[in-house]
């Protein structure tokens, strides 16, 4: 982690953004609402004028434009991160593209309340050479969904991944518990959808005019009014699988968003944290959504890159309490030659 510019407090937090090429010529503020998730502009241009420097200790205004390359710095004052699962295991590592799978509950990227208690931060701390470079996520999970995080350990590598991402060349597999027990083996849900125009600003809707989203859904097992799903979103949208499934009346276990009361356990929790009533009635402390697998094409081989993740222990031992069985995987595809933990 970067010393605190002159001028700074030697006790600081130094947060650092690196501005990649395709973002190079945007407006600061922007750069940092696309860095930090869930920020608006009007918190951005606070942020920046409270906490954004160089190097050399000079601030930064929210409207100059980034270069390619450059590393952004926040400063503010050091404090207590919540504990968070700080462990993952690594999937895959071939020199160009590590594949870690993210456990539940660990956040993505830095945020107001999160800095070392990231993944981005870990991959820093664990794997970055004598350059100082670590690791670059391609991809977002929620803080809450566990899987694969897929990351380019050099700038070509990560560059072509986002780059698969963008075009939709990467096909992901998702599973998911789910309320009810799906009356159709298979499913096509075709919804668009868009941010909320009112409300939590978090939250996505669906809505005639959004943009196409579009999921499918394969029933893997049912028992006792609930389902073990098998999702393939065929868009990226945020919040998509979680906003589909609510929309054809089987919402993901524990979701405290889209969910049976919509976004009031999410409210609830901010005020009282995750209380054994709260949990009684979500069903499980997150929501029981997985990253799986993913297949793509190698962003610097001519080969096909395939990678996956089993179910993990909480969703297994909720399965097993829900259904009274343990859940058993199906085979994967023959020939596939998968990276497993």
């Amino acid at each position: 982690m970067l010393p605190p510019p002159p001028g700074c407090d030697a006790d600081s937090v130094v947060l650092t953004f690196e501005v990649p090429h395709e973002h190079a010529g945007l407006r600061l503020d922007r750069f940092i609402q696309l860095r930090i998730p869930r920020l608006s502009r009007t918190r951005a241009q606070r942020i920046i004028r409270a906490c954004a420097f160089r190097a050399d200790g000079t601030r930064r205004r929210p409207a100059e434009l980034v270069r390619a390359n450059e590393v952004v710095l926040l400063v503010r004052e050091r404090f207590e991160e919540p504990e968070v699962p700080l462990d993952f295991e690594v999937l895959l590592d071939d020199g160009a593209v590590l594949a870690v799978d993210k456990p539940p509950g660990l956040p993505m990227h830095p945020s107001a309340t999160y800095h070392k208690h990231t993944l981005t931060y870990q991959l820093r701390e664990r794997f970055a050479g004598p350059d100082g470079r670590a690791p670059q996520i391609a991809h977002r999970l929620d803080r809450e969904t566990s899987g694969i995080v897929l990351c380019g350990k050099t700038r070509d590598a990560e560059r072509a991944l986002k780059m698969c991402f963008e075009a939709h060349r990467v096909q992901k597999t998702y599973l998911a518990i789910v309320r009810g027990e799906l009356e159709d083996d298979t499913r096509h849900i075709d919804l668009a959808m868009r941010p909320v125009s009112e409300g939590l600003h978090v939250m996505m809707e669906l809505r005639e005019d959004g943009l196409p989203s579009e999921t499918d859904l394969q029933v893997l097992a049912r028992a006792n009014g609930y389902s073990l799903v098998e999702l393939f979103p065929r868009t990226g949208r945020q919040h998509q699988l979680r906003v589909h499934l609510s929309a054809i009346g089987h919402p993901i276990v524990g979701d405290k968003l889209y969910g049976p009361e919509r976004e009031a356990p999410f409210l609830e929790m901010i005020e009282t944290g995750m209380t054994p009533e709260l949990e009684a009635r979500l069903g499980h402390t997150r929501h029981a959504l997985h990253a799986h697998r993913i297949r793509l094409p190698h962003p610097t081989e001519p080969r096909e890159l395939r990678v996956t993740s089993p179910l993990p222990p909480d969703l297994s031992a909720l399965w097993l309490r829900l259904a009274g069985a343990p859940f058993v995987a199906r085979p994967e595809p023959s020939g596939e030659a998968t990276i497993s933990v």
